[in-house]
């Protein structure tokens, strides 16, 4: 538990302190956010905006979690744990840093022709499909030294669903299609001050607790699965939990100077990173359907954005004011306070709700 406290603690001060060199960095760069007439009261006095702040939590959550590894050579728990970068880390860390990547490209090219149009839509499902598919193939088909993988040839819930077996080459696409899905997702959510920073600071703080929590029951610490029935077939569930508490920290430092009035926007080069190391703690810690309900936020606001565009290409009526979702509600007259802290609400509930059915899932395999 110490390592993972370490991790966050780590991640929270260097975002902290260093978005304020971000902001300095990317506003002496010019590197404004370009603003689309939207009508929309949340984009007055916005313009210029510095962007690209995803890229103080990303640094952030790598050094945390050297930090955290460091930590582990003192603690009890590198007992069962390994003491070098696993699998796990190169897999979530490498989605966070290349889809972000992705983001960062996006933004740049905003910066450069002065205008919101970056990359194309085929161009960043192509890049996050490059990206889903090398590292699922590395989470599939490297095993560790027991045969354990990162991911798993079954859908999971909470565990492996054991009829539902897709397959390696099944697996890898599930994997792109979960990556693609929820980066896409955070990226819809972002929009607002400080509103998918702090959605995906509560989605990952559920991912560290359910990561501690499977490697306080894991099935590869002997000790534990001698004496009990239940417990997580995962690979390196420390790890997991260090990755997500330190990802977490590293969110709640950045949205001291996100939240409105932002003084940086994430830019597509956090939300696409963040929205990928989701989807890849999902795939990690068993709990790719049960995703659906922790990022409840992003599942709903992408949904509506579907139904908006399927509704307005088959009858050319739209059915919500403007999407993204939060779009709607402004021109409903909520303010962009109120639309941020109940979208934060209902977020929480998703998150609740998720971790009370993994919890109800252990208490009813040990009563």
């Amino acid at each position: 538990m110490r390592a993972v406290i370490v991790a966050a603690a780590v991640a929270f001060v260097i975002s902290l302190f260093g978005t304020p060199v971000a902001i300095r960095v990317f506003s002496a760069l010019k590197a404004g956010q370009p603003i689309r007439s939207l009508g929309l009261a949340s984009n007055e006095g916005k313009k210029g905006t510095p962007a690209m702040g995803g890229v103080a939590f990303i640094l952030a959550t790598l050094v945390a979690y050297v930090a955290g590894h460091l930590a582990l050579t003192t603690l009890p728990e590198r007992q069962i744990a390994q003491e070098k970068p696993t699998m796990t880390a190169l897999v979530l860390l490498g989605l966070f840093v290349f889809c972000g990547a992705i983001g960062f490209l996006d933004d740049f090219l905003k910066v450069r022709k002065r205008n919101s149009d970056g990359l194309s839509a085929k161009g960043k499902l192509l890049g996050q499909a490059v990206v889903g598919t090398g590292f699922g193939i590395a989470a599939l088909y490297v095993a560790s030294t027991n045969g354990q993988t990162v991911a798993s040839e079954h859908i999971s819930f909470i565990q492996d669903i054991s009829w539902l077996n897709v397959g390696k080459v099944g697996s890898v696409m599930v994997f792109v299609f979960v990556i693609t899905a929820m980066s896409n997702g955070v990226n819809l959510t972002d929009g607002l001050d400080g509103l998918a920073t702090g959605a995906s600071t509560l989605v990952l703080a559920a991912y560290a607790l359910i990561g501690y929590w499977q490697y306080r029951h894991w099935c590869a610490d002997a000790t534990y699965a001698r004496a009990n029935d239940y417990c997580y077939q995962v690979r390196d569930p420390l790890e997991i939990a260090i990755i997500a508490a330190a990802a977490a920290a590293a969110c709640v430092g950045f949205l001291w100077w996100n939240t409105s009035p932002a003084r940086i926007f994430m830019g597509d080069v956090g939300a696409l990173g963040l929205g990928a190391l989701i989807g890849g703690l999902a795939v990690a810690t068993r709990t790719t359907l049960l995703a659906i309900l922790i990022g409840g936020l992003f599942v709903i606001i992408t949904v509506t954005w579907v139904i908006q565009i399927v509704s307005y290409r088959t009858t050319g009526r739209r059915v919500f004011r403007m999407v993204p979702l939060h779009h709607h509600f402004e021109l409903a007259g909520w303010s962009e306070v109120n639309i941020v802290v109940r979208f934060w609400t209902i977020a929480g509930v998703c998150v609740a709700a998720g971790l009370g059915v993994f919890y109800s899932d252990f208490l009813a395999a040990v009563g």
